[in-house]
């Protein structure tokens, strides 16, 4: 009788993993704080007597804001560290998002949600740089955690937000409470984080890989000097055409699944509660529904994404938001709208970390440039959907603008292969510290 026994997991230094908890509190404050304004758009939609395409150019301040200020991201982490900036970033979020709460006219809405998606994305870059380099400590798939972790903001968020509305608390009050709560768990998390500047160096391993496989190929050029010119631009120019091929189609997955996210953030409950005349209450559950099973899918992602690899789980979420979304929009009910919304949600959980994992990898790039390229990149997505729907919904109806979302999945489903088969293990201790110099030697905090 043979007997099989699994391999151990290497343990992981306790700085490392309380830096994982910090991490996923700071994903967390950063889902719950936008989703606490969500199920009030109904009420500002109406407040202030806005059109569909008026709402939507409205929100689209948002990641316009982010597309403005977003490169601006790596530099600043460079300069800052991960940790402070996406900490700061939290706290003007929040400033950003009670501006666009209380706010009395379309401009100052529009201003208000430009400054909160300014903040939102160079946070959004510095926890996920931190993310990963904690991923890299630990040596196996932690990433699709961290999205939990938003994703259970989110749903924290949505639910306090509805909840808010249908007790007729006012907005100044409601968001003032809740950006403070969300703020003080930012900045305590700060100090658990991991300390010391920003690893800038691919690990030892990875470079005495690349060393071996161009060894041969460095000593023919060596032994014919004729052709070491024409092979060095022959070289940088497949690397350079390659990357940009394989970033492109990133961005469009990941922006597919920023379509479909902002659809649940913008429109479900004004969908619900305007088309199908759901109460205030149950119009946030379209939202909710969406985050909730967003939530699942990145809870149970990274043991799919090591099993089955990252490109198979997004051809099963590509289906999932087609055929789950366009069943709800060709037979409308309240039920079925948000059992699609939370089957577009499930489908969509794993698709930007997987993305943001496979840039952040990207050949040709200095650590953290391919990530905030493609974070930067996929917000186009969140800035066309909302006036697109709207203009759409303006001049047909919003059942219509909202079948953006099959579409999407559509798109996922054709590019997927872009993404890996599976995702590579490795050990927890030295590679991993080499990959982050400065695990090595933990700095002190100043």
């Amino acid at each position: 009788m043979s007997t099989t026994t699994s391999r151990p997991r290497p343990s992981v230094p306790r700085d490392v993993r309380r830096a994982r908890w910090a991490v996923s509190l700071l994903f967390l404050t950063n889902g719950a704080l936008f989703a606490n304004l969500l199920p009030r758009y109904p009420a500002i939609k109406a407040g202030l007597g806005l059109s569909n395409a008026e709402f939507g150019l409205a929100v689209a301040a948002f990641p316009l804001g982010a597309i403005v200020a977003g490169l601006a991201a790596g530099m600043l982490i460079r300069r800052f560290r991960s940790s402070r900036v996406a900490v700061v970033g939290t706290v003007v979020t929040a400033f950003g998002v009670l501006a666009a709460g209380v706010s009395p006219s379309w401009a100052l809405l529009a201003a208000g949600l430009f400054v909160a998606g300014s903040m939102d994305a160079i946070t959004d870059v510095a926890q996920n740089s931190h993310g990963l380099r904690v991923q890299r400590r630990y040596g196996r798939s932690i990433l699709n955690s961290f999205h939990a972790a938003w994703s259970v903001g989110a749903v924290i968020g949505g639910l306090m937000g509805g909840a808010a509305a249908g007790l007729g608390i006012p907005t100044p009050a409601h968001l003032a409470v809740s950006g403070a709560i969300f703020c003080v768990v930012a900045v305590v998390s700060y100090r658990w984080m991991l300390a010391g500047p920003e690893p800038t160096d691919e690990s030892d391993g990875a470079a005495d890989d690349a060393a071996v496989a161009t060894g041969a190929e460095e000593a023919r050029v060596e032994s014919d000097p004729s052709v070491a010119s024409v092979a060095a631009v022959a070289g940088r120019s497949a690397l350079r055409f390659g990357t940009v091929a394989v970033l492109a189609a990133l961005v469009l997955v990941s922006m597919s699944a920023a379509i479909v996210e902002d659809a649940g953030n913008t429109w479900a409950a004004v969908y619900l509660s305007g088309s199908l005349d759901a109460s205030v209450t149950i119009a946030s559950l379209g939202f909710v529904s969406l985050a909730g099973m967003q939530l699942i899918g990145r809870l149970v992602g990274d043991g799919m994404v090591d099993r089955l690899g990252q490109r198979t789980v997004a051809r099963i979420g590509g289906v999932l938001v087609a055929v789950g979304t366009g069943l709800a929009l060709a037979f409308p009910s309240i039920p079925g709208t948000i059992i699609g919304f939370g089957a577009a949600g499930f489908g969509v959980a794993t698709l930007i970390p997987g993305a943001m994992h496979a840039a952040d990898q990207l050949p040709g790039f200095r650590r953290g440039t391919g990530l905030t390229l493609l974070s930067w990149l996929m917000r186009l997505g969140f800035l066309f959907s909302p006036p697109l729907v709207g203009l759409i919904a303006d001049a047909t109806s919003l059942r219509w603008g909202l079948l953006i979302m099959p579409v999407a999945g559509v798109i996922v489903l054709l590019l997927a292969g872009v993404l890996a088969r599976r995702v590579p293990h490795t050990a927890a201790d030295p590679a991993a510290a080499a990959a982050d110099p400065a695990a090595a030697a933990p700095a002190p905090r100043d």
